[in-house]
């Protein structure tokens, strides 16, 4: 069982940035693939990054791509959204997931277990 609590979120103008984190409980944290997904009103949930259980492989949405960046510090449990340029559009509540299949695929049917999410608001 794995527990993940985001924090990191607020309210940022256009053009800012913002970094999110997600700890996770649990001595196998090493050993999953983590996911970031967002859902913004009246939308359904989409898949924003996710980065493999080793590491070589990351995956970003069309619309984040040289925007954010996602990373992990086994060491702190903790996996990273580094958002940079947001943009009006960008905002939404930002869950992580971890899938313990270890790939890190860009579908949430993959994860077996999710954080409460942040909210992130970007203003124009």
């Amino acid at each position: 069982q794995v527990q993940l609590v985001e924090s990191g979120g607020g309210l940022v103008q256009a053009g800012g940035s913002l970094r999110l984190s997600c700890a996770a409980s649990g001595r196998t944290f090493s050993t999953y693939a983590m996911g970031w997904f967002r859902q913004a009103p009246g939308k359904e949930r989409e898949f924003v990054a996710a980065r493999s259980r080793s590491g070589i492989n990351t995956y970003y949405a069309d619309s984040v791509k040289g925007r954010f960046t996602i990373s992990k510090d086994n060491a702190k449990n903790t996996v990273y959204l580094q958002m940079n340029s947001l943009k009006p559009e960008d905002t939404a509540v930002y869950y992580c997931a971890a899938d313990r299949g270890g790939l890190g695929a860009p579908n949430e049917y993959e994860y077996d277990y999710w954080g409460q999410g942040t909210q992130v608001t970007v203003s124009s």
